[in-house]
């Protein structure tokens, strides 16, 4: 049986809310992501990556992805967008 102290309970309420957050910027990285990779022309790749790179940089601020994980992502994205027309 698991321990029931209060401080057992606080940290376990603590828990949940940081993972919830957690939840939903790790959807908002994924978003922004998608939506440079799925961009048809390289004006609409830009503009996606402007935000993009700013919930990158965020997520990585926050300690969602290592930071070198996040220039990482920037690269490659525009690595991508350099190949569009």
């Amino acid at each position: 049986m698991a321990k029931r102290s209060v401080s057992v309970l606080r940290q376990a309420r603590k828990n949940e809310r940081r993972r919830q957050l957690n939840r939903t910027r790790r959807l908002a990285l994924k978003k922004a992501i998608k939506a440079v990779r799925s961009a048809r022309t390289k004006e609409e790749a830009l503009k996606a990556f402007i935000t993009a790179q700013s919930v990158i940089d965020r997520s990585a601020k926050n300690r969602i992805i290592h930071p070198n994980t996040a220039s990482r992502l920037k690269s490659r994205l525009m690595k991508a967008i350099s190949y569009l027309r």
